[in-house]
């Protein structure tokens, strides 16, 4: 069972898109940023990353407040990058390039922004009297375990600062990096609630090779979440984004759900692709190119906004529920797709079971010290007094 747009109307295509074959805004060729960046220290170059710059700055605070009134649940995020080599042609975070002076596009994937002294600062900022200790979300904006990861290793220092305050904690990555800090989410784990998020939405090897190429493939991710539920670590799945005509078929839907089923996944939660300014560019370039059948087909179904039609996700709600059931993730298993008349936003927001620590738990933690923080002899955490 597939989805067939040609019964959009005609009216909804191309409105607020630039002409066929004009440049895309924010999709040219890579071109050098306003620098200096704030606290840039040097930018780096190395044939172990061919095509990526490192701009290494010092961070004066790498806590985000999320704005007031945001669907998200949490309140707080580290993002230690910026810009991600991960190179996800549908990444939703691309415009937050444009802030530094860099594009949306190739600078996205190739200008990576590293906070290198995020791990310090950050334990500075969780001693003041005035940190409440309230769940810190990581991977929200670029992911955390990029292979930029591997060279700067900035997340054990920041895992250990959350847990030694006490600060509930969650990750959401693509990056089977992750795996080299298995001991010590364990550890943190023993100390403060902690959820982790693997994001994991298509099981074809050679359309992830393509949509996301500087991720791991869909196997080692799915072993990753095999690995976080052998060593006792919860492992929720955002399975987004589904994109429609390809991967969203019944057999790509089966395959998906069954996987992350035998991986062991916690809870699994679906949505349609959704292409905000910057995203939108970049992604219609790109299927334009790769799969030129398809071009006319997105712009209908887009129109000039940023979510799929209410018809198209309420058949794809229907299709993720049927399958969810079919492998055991309804019920018990996190949150189900939102869909019909909810506000298609709600969907950024559902984080599937086991992503983020249990708000119970959260609860229980907030404002407490940390035994490591607790005065001789107090025995257990007490509440702090402000």
């Amino acid at each position: 069972m597939r989805w067939d747009a040609q019964a959009l109307k005609p009216a909804d295509a191309m409105a607020g898109e630039p002409p066929a074959g004009g440049p895309p805004s924010g999709a040219g060729p890579a071109a050098p940023a306003l620098l200096p960046l704030a606290g840039l220290v040097r930018s780096v170059s190395t044939p172990e990353f061919a095509g990526v710059t490192f701009h290494e700055v010092t961070a004066k605070s790498v806590l985000n407040k999320v704005a007031a009134g945001s669907r998200m649940p949490f309140e707080w995020t580290v993002n230690p990058y910026r810009g991600c080599s991960h190179a996800c042609v549908y990444c939703f975070a691309r415009k937050t390039h444009t802030y530094l002076d860099f594009d949306a596009g190739l600078d996205f994937d190739s200008q990576v922004v590293v906070k290198v002294n995020a791990a310090e600062v950050l334990r500075k900022e969780l001693a003041k009297p005035s940190w409440q200790r309230r769940h810190v979300a990581l991977g929200t904006n670029t992911d955390p375990y990029q292979r930029a990861e591997g060279r700067y290793q900035l997340m054990p220092g920041i895992i250990g600062a959350l847990a030694d305050s006490g600060t509930p904690l969650s990750i959401l990555t693509k990056g089977t990096l992750l795996a080299r800090d298995i001991p010590l989410l364990k550890h943190a784990a023993a100390q403060v609630p902690v959820g982790v998020g693997i994001s994991l939405a298509m099981t074809d090897e050679g359309l992830s090779e393509a949509v996301e190429p500087g991720t791991p493939g869909p196997r080692a991710r799915l072993k990753l979440v095999s690995r976080l539920r052998e060593a006792g670590l919860p492992c929720g799945v955002m399975a987004m984004p589904i994109l429609p005509w390809l991967s969203d078929s019944d057999e790509a839907l089966d395959s998906l759900f069954g996987s992350l089923a035998a991986a062991g996944a916690t809870g699994v939660t679906a949505g349609a692709l959704y292409l905000k300014p910057g995203t939108r560019e970049w992604f219609m370039q790109w299927i334009a190119k790769e799969h030129p059948q398809l071009e006319g087909k997105y712009r209908r179904l887009y129109g000039s906004g940023s979510y799929a039609s209410k018809e198209y996700r309420a058949w794809l709600a229907g299709r993720i529920r049927f399958f969810k059931s079919r492998h055991g993730f309804l019920g018990s298993a996190g949150f189900s797709h939102r869909d019909l008349n909810d506000d298609p936003r709600d969907e950024e927001a559902q984080y599937p079971a086991g992503s983020i620590p249990d708000p119970a738990a959260q609860r229980e933690f907030a404002g407490k010290v940390p035994a490591a923080h607790a005065a001789p002899g107090s025995g257990a955490a007490q509440p702090t007094l402000f």
